[in-house]
């Protein structure tokens, strides 16, 4: 059986990671930087992985659907980590 207190972080840490998201969209807004764009999109996904965890009834992040869906949170922040250093080295040819 599964405590309470899972589903609590789990509704702890949606939140948290959605206020992130939130907060990565304003200063996307603000500046039109993409890599701003691509962390927002980020905690997205993983607000909506934990919703999806939380909403199954017995959850297990061992799950390859969870990690699938981790993979992509994870690899939009590489994009925007490469996006951000290919734009930088486009601008500045040494």
């Amino acid at each position: 059986m599964v405590s309470t207190w899972s589903y609590l972080m789990l509704g702890a840490i949606a939140m948290g990671t959605f206020v992130a998201g939130l907060l990565f969209l304003r200063h996307w807004r603000d500046g039109r930087d993409r890599f701003f764009l691509f962390f927002a999109l980020s905690f997205f996904v993983e607000t909506i992985s934990r919703v999806a965890l939380a909403a199954t009834p017995r959850p297990d992040e061992a799950s390859p659907w969870f990690y699938g869906i981790r993979l992509v949170a994870y690899g939009l922040i590489l994009l925007a980590i490469l996006d951000k250093n290919l734009q930088r080295r486009n601008r500045n040819p040494s």
